[in-house]
């Protein structure tokens, strides 16, 4: 195998981690009332306790109000189908990494303005940070590998 060719290989097997993560974290936006119930079986926290409480009423007296967290799961369904763009032709969609990282460095500012306001405690918008953070972690190794390989091609 070219050393183009292991590059290639790098690229989209660090693509398809990067998606089925993308993928699985928008999958448990859909059943968020019994993943809570069942977090809250395991688990015996006051926070979580009082999310899943408000979990509880929500579904059985404002279950419209959950359609949010349907919209946020196909929104990362739908993310995870531009990354195919990368996978068919990386150097020429680089930029889909690129805002993939923005998007990414936007969870930091959405956690610390929104989580006070919502009445979040700061140790859960920590946890929502830190998605961002280890969310940009494969998309700095995909970048660099792709501008290896836009190095490669041109010389």
């Amino acid at each position: 195998m070219s050393e183009r060719s292991a590059l290639e290989w790098r690229i989209r097997a660090w693509l398809i981690v990067f998606v089925i993560c993308l993928v699985l974290s928008g999958l448990t936006a859909f059943p968020l009332v019994s993943e809570v119930r069942w977090g809250n079986a395991l688990v015996d926290n006051v926070w979580l306790r009082r999310v899943g409480e408000g979990l509880e009423r929500a579904d059985a007296d404002y279950p419209f109000l959950l359609y949010g967290t349907d919209w946020l799961a196909f929104a990362h369904l739908v993310i995870a189908v531009f990354f195919y763009g990368v996978y068919r032709d990386p150097v020429r969609n680089i930029w889909i990494v690129e805002a993939g990282m923005i998007a990414c460095a936007g969870v930091v500012p959405l956690a610390l303005i929104c989580g006070p306001i919502r009445g979040i405690p700061f140790w859960w918008s920590v946890i929502d940070i830190s998605f961002g953070v280890f969310g940009v972690i494969p998309l700095l190794f995909l970048r660099r590998m792709i501008k290896s390989l836009e190095s490669a091609a041109t010389s």
